[in-house]
């Protein structure tokens, strides 16, 4: 399964706003997407919930996976937004 490490670069992690962001894009790929600290468990990318109950912070690095046809682009499109201050209007 492909996996991609990213370092999350909103000033405040992946909460609220980044993460409805991030939730959208995530569910708008053709394959799903998962999303871990290491060390622990995987959540769904798509699920803003999920991806508020990572604690992902500002500097994290983060672990991305997803499976299938297209899970390269998904991976891609998601790591892109994680990498960016999804603060900035």
């Amino acid at each position: 399964m492909p996996e991609r490490r990213v370092t999350v670069a909103s000033k405040v992690g992946l909460h609220a706003r980044p993460a409805a962001l991030l939730a959208k894009a995530a569910a708008e790929q053709q394959v799903g997407v998962t999303i871990r600290k290491d060390g622990g468990e995987p959540v769904d990318a798509a699920s803003v919930l999920g991806l508020m109950t990572l604690g992902a912070m500002h500097g994290d690095e983060v672990v991305l996976a997803a499976e299938g046809d297209g899970a390269d682009q998904a991976l891609e499109a998601v790591a892109t937004l994680i990498a960016t201050d999804l603060d900035q209007d």
